[in-house]
């Protein structure tokens, strides 16, 4: 039996990167996914590819700066699969700037996504919950948003830093409901997002600061996100797990 037999996941930004390999690796742990993205085609693609090895998935259109989008994937997972046990706050952005050359709409953007994101997606997902007779709740920060971190922009360390806090009001707000809420801190994760056009720093380079000697993959995270949402964890709520190779809890 897998450790998500009988549950029901959502999870935002799984299309690609890491929230792929979260919805893959959730489906063949037993739980029914419904993924949401904007990239349409990506996205049905892991829809289908969970189907052929055995899993049960749906793919919903989900920009997570949409009210109208996450209700919808929501009654969605309810209407497809008859709950909501997990939510997966996991799209996020992240545009390279240098000091406080931050453009308004970059930070307006980086804001809207990677915080407004988190709070609409469990804006919608604890009324579920609440009818399923709990859940959990998996928000994606960073590091950047414990630590300050040169190579990170202020506005993507400022959005990290919101859904850290917003995780713990979250956590006790409803622990009553027996619904938890835990944030991941990953540090340097090898996906897209690492090697993008607007990264100026090789991630070659960002293995100088990891004790353990190598960047995180998108496995290490998807499996703190898989403990998480199982009943494993069925103690921890309000909690962060930093998956960093090392570098908040050995290096200065």
């Amino acid at each position: 039996m897998g450790r998500l037999e009988g549950k029901v996941a959502l999870i935002s930004g799984g299309a690609r990167g890491q929230g792929r390999t979260e919805a893959m690796l959730f489906a063949k742990e037993g739980a029914r996914v419904v993924l949401g993205d904007i990239l349409d085609e990506d996205g049905r693609k892991v829809e289908a590819e969970i189907g052929e090895t055995g899993g049960d998935a749906k793919y919903v259109h989900l920009d997570v700066t949409s009210e109208e989008d996450w209700e919808a994937a929501v009654r969605e997972a309810e209407a497809v699969y008859g709950k909501l046990d997990i939510l997966v706050n996991n799209a996020g952005i992240s545009l390279r700037h240098e000091d406080m050359d931050i453009p308004t709409e970059d930070w307006d953007r980086i804001m809207d996504v990677n915080a407004k994101g988190v709070f609409l997606g469990t804006k919608y997902a604890i009324p579920a919950m609440k009818r399923a007779g709990g859940g959990s709740i998996i928000n994606i920060s960073s590091i950047a948003g414990i630590l300050g971190r040169p190579l990170a922009s202020p506005a993507y360390s400022a959005s990290k830093g919101a859904v850290r806090v917003f995780t713990k009001s979250t956590a006790g707000r409803f622990a009553a409901d027996q619904i938890r809420c835990n944030s991941i801190h990953p540090g340097p994760v090898d996906t897209d997002m690492i090697r993008g056009a607007g990264n100026t720093v090789r991630p070659e380079f960002r293995v100088r600061e990891i004790p353990l000697g190598r960047l995180g993959q998108a496995a290490d995270v998807a499996y703190g996100a898989l403990y998480l949402a199982s009943d494993e964890s069925s103690f921890v709520t309000g909690t962060e797990l930093v998956i960093d190779g090392g570098i908040t809890g050995i290096r200065p």
